[in-house]
C-alpha cells in the first residue's frame, strides 16, 4: 500500500519528536514512523535512574563538550536554559545538583515523556508504532508494518534513527547502507562513553561492583587528546595532557562508570590512561606519609593506613605489584580496548557535517533531513548527549517545516 503523507519522521526518540513537534508548530500534517511497540525506549530506559536533561554551566564550556564542535549553532539556539524552559512548558520542574546537572523534579523520564505525547497528540502528531523502516522504494519510503509492507511519499522526512549503540531499543545502525547507497557519507561507528575491557586476577573477584571515588583520571597523548585548559577550567596542562577527576566502577568485564566516560575519547585514538588514586595529596606527602609508616608492614597495610579504599588498594595491587608505593599518583591502567560498541551508551561517527547543509537537510536527498545520533558527533553524559539530541531535532525540524 502507497500512501502520500505531509511530513514524515522516522525515529520517535528524544530528536525524532522534537522534530515533530516543530514541523507541527509550522502547521505541517506529521506522521512519525516508529520501529519498537512504544516511543522512547532509549530515552526511558537512561532515565530509569534520573534522568538528566542538560547541564547548567556557561555555555562556551557547554560547547567545549561537544566533538566536533559544529552543532554548536544549535546548541546556542537551545542549550541549558532553553532545555529547562521546555521541561517547564510540559508540567515537569526541574532542579540543578551540586555538580550542574539538571534533572527533573520527578527525577524519571516517564512523566516528561507521557506529558510531551499528549500535547504532540493535540497538535495533530500521527504515531505509528511497529513501523520499521526498510530502505527506499522509488521515491518512497518502505516500511515492513502491523498491516503489511506500506510505502510512504512525504513531502518532506527527518530521520532520527539513532546511532548504533543498544539496539535492542532500536538504534542498529541498519540505515547506514540505505543511505550511502545514495551517496550519503556516513564516518564509520567508534564506541563512545563507553567502558574499557580488563583480563582480571582471580582475586580481583572480591571487589566486583564496587566504586573507586574521587580518582583523578589522566590521559596521555593519543590522536584526539587535547591540551591546555581542563574542562573545569582549573590549571593549565601540558601538551597532550587531560585529566578528569571523577568516579568508576570495577566490574567483571572491566572498567566502568562516568570518570571512564569521561576519557573515553582520547583513550579510545589511543591515549595512556593512568589514575591519581589520592589528588588532593602532593606526591611528596605522599612519599613522606610512607616513610614515616613501620618497615616491614605489608603494602596493603601501609595503602589502607593512606586511607585508600579497599576497592582502590586491589587496583593497586594490580597494577603496581613491584613499583614503588607512591605509583598510586600515577597508576598505570591495563586494558584491553573499549567494551563493544553495542554496548556504548552512546557513539561517535555517523551523517558528516559534509554530507548535510546549515539546516541539516542530506545534500545527496533534498527534502530529507536528519537529527540526532545519526550525525557524526559526540559528548560525555552528563545531559550533553540529550541536550544535542534535542538541538538538533529541533534545528532539523524547523528546517524541513520550510521544506517540500
Amino acid at each position: 500500500m502507497t500512501e502520500d503523507v505531509d511530513a514524515l519522521v522516522i525515529g520517535a526518540g528524544p530528536a525524532g519528536l522534537m522534530a515533530a513537534e516543530e514541523l507541527a508548530l509550522a502547521g505541517r500534517r506529521v506522521v512519525v514512523a516508529e520501529a519498537k511497540p512504544s516511543p522512547a525506549r532509549k530515552f526511558l530506559m537512561a532515565g530509569k535512574s534520573g534522568l538528566n536533561v542538560t547541564k547548567a554551566e556557561p555555555m562556551e564550556r557547554f560547547l567545549s563538550a561537544y566533538s566536533p564542535g559544529w552543532l554548536a549553532p544549535m546548541l546556542r539556539a537551545f542549550g541549558p536554559k532553553e532545555v529547562q524552559d521546555w521541561c517547564r512548558g510540559l508540567g515537569q520542574e526541574v532542579f540543578t545538583g551540586s555538580s550542574g546537572r539538571v534533572f527533573p523534579v520527578a527525577m524519571k523520564g516517564s512523566p516528561l515523556l507521557r506529558a510531551w505525547l499528549r500535547r504532540l497528540e493535540g497538535r495533530g502528531v500521527s504515531l505509528r508504532t511497529r513501523w520499521r523502516w526498510t530502505g527506499f522504494q522509488g521515491d518512497g519510503f518502505a516500511f515492513d508494518a502491523p498491516g503489511g509492507a506500506q510505502v510512504l511519499r512525504p513531502r518532506v522526512t527527518v530521520l532520527a534513527l539513532g546511532g548504533a549503540s543498544w539496539s535492542r531499543l532500536g538504534s542498529d545502525g541498519a540505515w547506514v547502507p540505505w543511505l550511502r547507497d545514495k551517496g550519503v557519507e556516513v564516518a564509520p561507528w567508534k564506541p563512545a562513553n563507553m567502558g574499557l575491557r580488563v583480563d582480571w586476577s582471580l582475586p580481583m573477584a572480591r571487589v566486583f561492583g564496587q566504586a573507586v571515588k574521587g580518582a583523578m583520571l589522566r590521559t596521555r597523548g593519543g590522536s584526539s587528546s587535547p591540551s591546555g585548559t581542563p574542562r573545569d577550567g582549573t590549571r593549565r596542562l601540558p601538551e597532550g595532557l587531560e585529566e578528569h577527576r571523577g568516579e568508576f566502577v570495577v566490574s567483571q568485564k572491566g572498567l566502568e562508570g562516568g570518570g571512564i566516560y569521561a576519557v573515553a575519547r582520547p583513550v579510545r585514538e589511543g591515549a595512556a590512561l593512568e589514575l591519581d588514586l589520592m589528588p588532593d595529596v602532593p606526591a611528596e606527602e605522599v612519599a613522606a606519609r610512607l616513610a614515616r609508616m613501620r618497615p616491614g608492614e605489608s603494602a596493603a597495610n601501609q595503602l589502607r593506613k593512606l586511607g585508600l579504599s579497599p576497592v582502590a588498594v586491589a587496583l593497586v595491587m594490580e597494577w603496581g605489584r613491584g613499583q614503588p608505593l607512591t605509583v598510586i599518583k600515577a597508576l598505570p591502567v591495563r586494558h584491553l580496548g573499549p567494551r563493544p560498541l553495542d554496548e556504548a551508551i552512546s557513539v561517535a561517527g555517523g551523517v558528516t557535517a559534509a554530507a548535510v547543509t546549515e539546516g541539516l537537510e542530506l545534500r545527496a536527498l533534498p527534502g530529507v533531513f536528519v537529527a540526532g545520533e545519526m550525525l557524526d558527533w559526540e559528548a560525555p553524559t552528563g545531559g550533553y548527549l540529550l541536550t544535542g539530541c534535542w538541538a538538533t531535532g529541533r534545528w532539523a525540524g524547523r528546517a524541513a517545516s520550510q521544506s517540500g
